[in-house]
C-alpha cells in the first residue's frame, strides 16, 4: 500500500513539475511552488527528489520516454516512409498542447545542464524521435522514396520542420491535425527527401 501511494505522489509532483517548468524558466520555477502545485508537503517532495535540478531530469526523462513508446508505435508501423512519417506526425501533433510542449524543453533548456546529465537529455531526446525518424528515412531511401542521402540528417530536417510549425500561429491557418500533418510531410518529400 505504501509502495501505490508512493507512486502516486511520484506521479502528482513529476505532473506538477511539468506545469511549472513549461509556465516559467527553470531558473524561476522554485521547489516551492511546486511543492504546492503537486499538494504535497517539501519534505514529501526532496524525499522523492533530492534537487530541481533532480526532479527536472526526472520529469523530462519521464516525457521523453512516453513519447518515444509513442513515436515508435507510429514508425513501426505498416506503409511507406511518407505513409509512416505522416502517421509520426499526427500522432505527435493530436497530443493536447502541453504534452507537445514539453519536447521543446530539451531544446530551451539543454544549455542549463552540464557533463553527464546534458548528455542523458540529448541521449533520450534522440531515443524519443530523431532515432525514430532515421530508420523510417532509411527504409525510405532503400525504396526509393527519398533520394540517397544522410538518413540522420534528414531526420533531424524533418524534426526541425515540425518543430518550426508548432506555433500558435500555425494553429490558425491549419485546421487541425491531420491537415498539419499533411502539410509537413508534403512539404519534406517536395523538399528536403525528394527522389
Amino acid at each position: 500500500m505504501a509502495y501505490a501511494k508512493s507512486e502516486t505522489t511520484v506521479a502528482c509532483i513529476l505532473s506538477a513539475a511539468q506545469e511549472i517548468f513549461l509556465s516559467r524558466t527553470y531558473a524561476d520555477a522554485t521547489m516551492d511552488d511546486i511543492a504546492a502545485a503537486a499538494e504535497v508537503t517539501k519534505g514529501a517532495l526532496y524525499h522523492h527528489f533530492a534537487t530541481k535540478e533532480a526532479l527536472y531530469v526526472a520529469m523530462l526523462r519521464a516525457v521523453l520516454r512516453e513519447k518515444q513508446a509513442l513515436f515508435k508505435a507510429a514508425a513501426e508501423s505498416q506503409g511507406s516512409c511518407r505513409q509512416r512519417l505522416r502517421r509520426v506526425t499526427a500522432t505527435f501533433l493530436d497530443l493536447p498542447r502541453q504534452r507537445r510542449d514539453l519536447i521543446k524543453l530539451v531544446r530551451r533548456d539543454n544549455h542549463i545542464f552540464k557533463g553527464r546529465v546534458r548528455q542523458q537529455l540529448v541521449r533520450a531526446y534522440q531515443a524519443a524521435l530523431p532515432e525514430q525518424l532515421e530508420a523510417v528515412m532509411r527504409d525510405g531511401i532503400r525504396g526509393g522514396e527519398l533520394a540517397p542521402a544522410d538518413a540522420r540528417l534528414l531526420s533531424w530536417m524533418y524534426v526541425a520542420m515540425v518543430e518550426v510549425i508548432l506555433t500558435h500561429y500555425a494553429e490558425e491557418v491549419f485546421s487541425g491535425p491531420e491537415e498539419t500533418a499533411d502539410y509537413v510531410t508534403n512539404l519534406f518529400f517536395e523538399g528536403a527527401g525528394s527522389a
